[in-house]
């Protein structure tokens, strides 16, 4: 029964270890009373205020959407979550096969619903489970609303560490099954240029990694009008022995098949279907840096878009360069989309990126979606009618290169707290032989120098490591600047 806590994407756990059925239950408890209790979502106290279409006459319950990816035993997780909320007199929408995150988000807003809960741990290996809890404003928890379910939660020998019944959602007639596609395509074609992507004929591979967008990314695309093959459509628990992350590691085979097929376009996303991964017709992989870079350039180039831009403090300066060329403000958040979501509510935002694959747009819901990134690059393409990689030469060569790298460092045997302590009183002021002009500590440090270049060092809020990432001009330079941070964090420097 150990203690639960929420990450910068959710709580995380070892699946049977600290990740099962009495903590998910006493979690879904302390979630049920905050949901009650918090005048944010229109109640006050048990007075609720919502009332839920098609339930008859009277005051009504409030509404939570449910979904799961497709990890070992995230179906029977998530029915566990509904039964529970419906012993608190919660009305459950519960997802009836695998969704990604983004579909339960839309869903979410759609329907009016208080919020909705994914079993889900994202991007993380096969032996981890989690759950991800999203308010009714359709993007990730902030860490006020997170802080206060933890607050919540019931101890272990509590009457309400017991579990509902069985199926007793269902029989209270509380939970309903409903498939969450439609509303979500809805939404998604309502953005994408669909026309323009059909006359294109592109040729597009999509690879959902076995995970929740195995029945919605080629079906999506299809729709769209581009001629689609998918590769790992079946569930898998195991994701064919790798972590389901949208990184090269993983996207191995998407790169091969897109050779072989001779297609235009790789897309991927994770388990949860938050995060992306491109390919191009050469089989490189792009990273998240350069996509979020390509896709504002063509909003405001292709689609005539206008509005600010918000990432996190770590991901690349070029999507600040395109940005700012068509006069955009570039905004930094600290490191977790919940940051970056809550300047896309404002609805004054173009977009909303970082660096390990998460985006949203103006006109969809801030939480980050790996779909839309997706059916947006393919949009891109079909404006541009170019080949990608030709695309991105052309990106590089008008605002120039932008090298960058991310790695992580062990933090089991470091006095993490002691280091961030030194560092904001003595921070090094020369970093491989160049003068730092400014240091960041919006999260973690970012020790800028005068040419551009930066290296960041974060503490890891899921694992016990460190997080070094660095941008430079030159490929040189940027392995100098890796270096110089592993030498601050032994205490060498």
């Amino acid at each position: 029964m150990s203690t639960i806590k929420f990450g910068t994407s959710g709580w995380r756990a070892m699946t049977a270890d600290v990740f099962n059925a009495a903590n998910l239950q006493r979690l879904t408890h302390a979630l049920s009373s905050h949901i009650q209790d918090n005048a944010e979502y229109g109640f006050e106290g048990a007075d609720y205020k919502r009332y839920i279409k098609g339930r008859g006459k009277g005051p009504k319950q409030p509404l939570v959407v449910v979904g799961y990816d497709t990890r070992f035993m995230s179906e029977n997780f998530a029915r566990l979550v509904s039964d529970t909320l419906a012993s608190h007199a919660i009305v459950v929408r519960q997802s009836n096969a695998e969704a990604p995150v983004p579909a339960v988000a839309c869903a979410v807003v759609d329907t009016g619903a208080v919020g909705g809960v994914t079993i889900t741990a994202s991007e993380g290996p096969s032996h981890l489970n989690g759950l991800k809890w999203t308010p009714f404003w359709g993007g990730p928890a902030i860490p006020e609303i997170t802080d206060d379910i933890e607050l919540r939660l019931p101890a272990p020998s509590s009457q309400l560490g017991k579990a509902a019944p069985r199926g007793f959602g269902v029989a209270s007639a509380l939970v309903d099954q409903e498939d969450l596609r439609e509303g979500y395509f809805s939404r998604l074609g309502s953005i994408i240029d669909g026309k323009t992507i059909k006359k294109s004929k592109l040729r597009v591979g999509t690879d959902p990694l076995y995970g929740s967008t195995r029945t919605y990314l080629r079906p999506f695309m299809e729709a769209q009008g581009a001629e689609t093959l998918g590769i790992h459509e079946n569930r898998d628990v195991l994701f064919g022995g790798k972590a389901p992350y949208t990184g090269p590691d993983s996207l191995g085979e998407l790169s091969r098949f897109v050779v072989k097929n001779k297609l235009n376009i790789g897309l991927a996303c994770d388990s949860d279907g938050d995060r992306f991964g491109i390919i191009d017709e050469t089989g490189a992989w792009v990273s998240p840096n350069e996509i979020l870079a390509l896709v504002v350039e063509h909003l405001v180039k292709n689609r005539g878009m206008k509005g600010r831009v918000c990432r996190n403090v770590f991901t690349s300066h070029f999507v600040d360069a395109v940005a700012r060329t068509h006069g955009l403000e570039v905004r930094e958040t600290p490191v977790g989309f919940k940051f970056i979501g809550e300047l896309m509510r404002s609805g004054l935002y173009l977009l909303g990126g970082e660096e390990s694959g998460g985006l949203s747009i103006s006109g969809h819901v801030p939480d980050k979606d790996g779909m839309l990134a997706c059916a947006l690059m393919t949009e891109m393409l079909a404006f541009e009618k170019k080949p990608l990689s030709k695309i991105r030469q052309e990106l590089h060569k008008k605002f120039g290169e932008f090298n960058t790298v991310k790695t992580s460092v062990s933090s089991k045997d470091m006095d993490l707290a002691g280091l961030m302590e030194e560092l904001s009183v003595k921070p090094p002021l020369d970093l491989a032989g160049f003068s730092v002009w400014r240091i960041d500590q919006t999260d973690g440090f970012k020790f800028i120098l005068r040419d551009g270049s930066w290296l960041g060092l974060h503490p890891s809020g899921t694992e016990p490591v460190v997080r070094i990432y660095a941008e430079a001009t030159s490929k040189p330079k940027l392995d100098k600047l890796v270096e110089e941070g592993k030498k601050i964090l032994q205490g060498k420097k």
